[in-house]
């Protein structure tokens, strides 16, 4: 299908006129009758149709390198620029690193409110995943005592840090 409202395809297409746009915007046939021989329709023509082409072409490379702004072009597959990408990888190193300075300063909110022991026992119970037995044979006392200092630990920490926490 071609462009109703192209005058390169319109002129193109009817090979016994010359179609050419008037001032109103209407589009004019002008045949073989309006001029004076035959040769004279025909050198027109043909230089009709190599401007129309020359016109069609230079105008391409701006409709074709163009980007249209439509609204919607943007969620029709459009891939995100760099700078979004390495926005949102710097976004994501702050937001991990703001995690990590939380963290540790709620590390050492527990730290203070524990003894050297208690803060071990529960590191071992926590972060290394050991039971109260393993803790207990590893410090070399007993199953009890270990279990009393976690318990003490725990304790602590509740009445230091409301349910919750902090780090929520």
């Amino acid at each position: 299908m071609f462009d109703s409202k192209s005058d390169f395809a319109l002129n193109k297409l009817d090979r016994d006129a010359i179609v050419c746009r008037s001032v109103t915007g209407a589009h004019i046939r002008l045949t073989r009758e309006d001029f004076a021989s035959e040769e004279e329709f025909l050198r027109w023509k043909v230089w009709s149709d190599g401007d129309y082409y020359d016109t069609e072409k230079d105008g391409r490379g701006f409709y074709d390198n163009g980007i249209p702004l439509d609204p919607h072009v943007d969620k029709l597959g459009a891939v995100p620029s760099i700078e979004e990408d390495l926005l949102a990888v710097l976004d994501a190193a702050e937001a991990s690193a703001e995690q990590t300075r939380r963290t540790a300063a709620l590390i050492e909110r527990i730290k203070s409110c524990l003894t050297g022991t208690q803060y071990r026992r529960l590191w071992m119970l926590y972060a290394r995943k050991m039971n109260v037995t393993a803790i207990a044979k590893a410090e070399g006392i007993s199953k009890a005592s270990a279990s009393r200092s976690i318990s003490a630990a725990l304790k602590n920490i509740s009445a230091f840090i409301p349910e919750g926490g902090e780090n929520r």
